[in-house]
């Protein structure tokens, strides 16, 4: 056993370091804060992101982009992954949600696109189809639905 190899008992936990108590607890008088200035002082510090009265890269950068507040946002899905469905099934969001096809159904509903192959004759209803999506459903002898 030597001093360098000496580590704390497993799940021990450490006493908090006691801030001004006298002389010999290496952390007496200013707390480990040393003499005046900004963060000697009560509530003392600068904020995140300060850099000493330069113009903060934040503020050097240009801004970029917007966010379109008229956005209409999708769950969607495509044609491929209805293919795991037996023939005559109804295909609603809540059954796809039901069957962790898909997570969560958006603001918006459900929207199905076209890519992959379809075999099976399904129902499907849904708020959107793209026209592939049609195509490729209508051509397995299946039908769409639009809620």
């Amino acid at each position: 056993m030597e001093l360098h190899n000496l580590t704390p008992a497993p799940n021990s936990k450490r006493a908090p370091k006691r801030l001004g108590r006298g002389i010999g607890s290496g952390t007496g008088k200013t707390s480990g804060k040393g003499h005046k200035g900004q963060n000697a002082r009560s509530g003392g510090g600068v904020r995140p992101g300060f850099e000493g009265g330069q113009m903060p890269l934040i503020r050097q950068l240009p801004k970029r982009g917007f966010t379109n507040n008229w956005r209409k946002v999708y769950t969607t899905i495509n044609v491929s992954d209805l293919e795991r469905f037996e023939s005559g099934t109804v295909i609603t969001s809540s059954l796809l949600k039901n069957k962790g096809v898909i997570s969560k159904v958006e603001a918006y509903g459900l929207k199905v696109l076209g890519n992959g192959e379809l075999t099976k004759t399904l129902t499907v209803k849904a708020q959107k189809f793209t026209k592939s999506a049609v195509e490729k459903i209508k051509a397995a002898g299946g039908t769409v639905e639009v809620e």
